[in-house]
């Protein structure tokens, strides 16, 4: 698993320079647009993003709400240095290097975690998601956004990447949070297949 993850590390390091111009991306930040219209925070939030990419969620995040905090998080050391260039409201962003796996933060640290376009990455999305439980506070909430394939019953694995890809449909997002005690509010498609859940903590 961990070779895997250094081969799909790899990758992204290499995509980091031009990402932003690649139909993905652009694709993403469309989504990243219509997930804002669902998205509440406390005032001066603390978020976190999870595979936070070049960063192009946060910016948003930030714009929209002025007195937010908030930590990107990528295993991408190429994808972060594009992050930090870009970063057009420091202080209030900045950008880690780390794991979903193992996520460098404090239990009940977060009122807000994203994850868009990088949980179909993850070779073991429980723990992930266990780690998001811990790091949010209570009644905190957790937005995953992802592609999903409909009303399966089963998650839909393709051979594209190092470790390929997994699309969950609602059905096993809501039974993998239930797992570490995330409860699934609603879903919604933002675009396309694109699916938005949000889960709460507690």
């Amino acid at each position: 698993m961990q070779h895997l993850e250094s081969q799909k590390q790899t990758l992204f390091d290499r995509w980091a320079s031009v990402y932003d111009s690649l139909f993905p991306s652009v694709f993403y930040q469309a989504s990243h647009q219509r997930l804002l219209d669902y998205v509440t925070l406390p005032d001066a939030a603390t978020v976190l993003d999870l595979g936070c990419g070049t960063g192009k969620l946060l910016d948003r995040l930030a714009a929209q709400f002025s007195q937010m905090q908030g930590t990107g998080l990528d295993f991408s050391a190429e994808m972060l240095q594009q992050a930090r260039r870009a970063n057009r409201h420091r202080p209030r962003l900045l950008y880690v290097q780390g794991h979903a796996e193992a996520l460098p933060f404090a239990d009940a640290q977060f009122d807000a975690v994203f994850s868009s376009f990088s949980f179909l990455h993850y070779l073991n999305p429980v723990r992930v998601l266990q780690e998001v439980h811990r790091t949010l506070r209570r009644d905190g909430r957790f937005y995953l956004v992802d592609f999903s394939m409909g009303q399966r019953l089963e998650s839909v694995y393709l051979p594209v990447s190092p470790g390929g890809i997994r699309f969950y449909p609602p059905a096993v997002r809501e039974e993998m949070g239930q797992q570490v005690g995330l409860t699934c509010l609603a879903h919604y498609y933002l675009l396309g297949p694109v699916l938005l859940s949000v889960f709460t903590e507690g």
